[in-house]
């Protein structure tokens, strides 16, 4: 069994950052060092990774509250998807509407049973401060942050840390992402530092903006296991940077 398991949850403060991007981005990054991942699915009122990645999922996570509910688990195998070899998923809903059955209790199980299946888990979440999210905090080894260049995401990053000083919660990362929005440019680095009151952990910058990104999603691809070199590497860079942290710490 595992007792090293590196569990990030990835989210936001706001909407429209690239969050989900970049979780599949760093799920790909971490398979090209044969990591074995699962990802959560947690953004559970969209089921972005399932679309994203063209999975054909027979149960979800909840089927599997369904199951629990009713004395019909067996096992946690039975709601993992595989997306490849090395990457599995558990889905969100597919019925947007069964969200609200999703509850924290329901993220530590899935927690408890998969932490000792794999390398890497990665928890996409959404951008409330909510149970469900906070449970996952509790549970994650890194919080990643991704925020872009815009003044009232910056202002709710500052507010999320100064919750994060109250609760004497230190594990946590920031992901600034300049490539999904080029036009969002408005402060430089020391700028959006003196605003958050932080450093930037980690910076992809506007160079890296895919025009044809959709091409990629529409053949259910993660950009970081197709042929893009430069796009490769920051993201290398950041799964390792983030493996070592984990490992400096034990």
């Amino acid at each position: 069994m595992k007792d090293d398991t590196l569990i990030i949850s990835v989210t936001s403060v706001k909407g429209g950052t690239g969050k989900t991007t970049n979780t599949l981005n760093l799920a790909g990054a971490f398979y090209k060092m044969n990591k074995k991942v699962l990802i959560i699915d947690l953004d559970l009122s969209t089921g972005d990774i399932a679309a994203i990645l063209d999975l054909e999922n027979e149960k979800d996570i909840y089927n599997l509250f369904e199951d629990i509910t009713n004395n019909n688990f067996n096992d946690i195998s039975e709601y993992i998807t595989k997306y490849n070899e090395f990457i599995d998923v558990i889905c969100a809903p597919k019925d947007p509407r069964f969200a609200s059955k999703v509850n924290s209790t329901l993220v530590s199980f899935i927690i408890s049973k998969v932490k000792y299946l794999y390398d890497i888990i990665l928890i996409d979440t959404n951008h409330f401060v909510n149970a469900i999210n906070l449970t996952a905090f509790d549970k994650s080894s890194i919080i990643l942050y991704i925020i872009n260049n815009d003044l009232m995401n910056l202002k709710s990053m500052k507010s999320m840390i100064s919750i994060f000083d109250n609760m004497n919660k230190t594990n946590f990362k920031i992901l600034l992402n300049e490539s999904r929005n080029k036009e969002k440019g408005y402060f430089s680095m020391q700028d959006i530092e003196s605003v958050i009151k932080h450093k930037i952990d980690y910076y992809i910058s506007s160079n890296y903006h895919i025009k044809n990104i959709n091409n990629y999603i529409v053949k259910g691809n993660i950009l970081t296991l197709n042929n893009l070199n430069a796009y490769n590497k920051i993201y290398n860079n950041i799964a390792t940077k983030l493996l070592e942290k984990v490992k400096y710490e034990k």
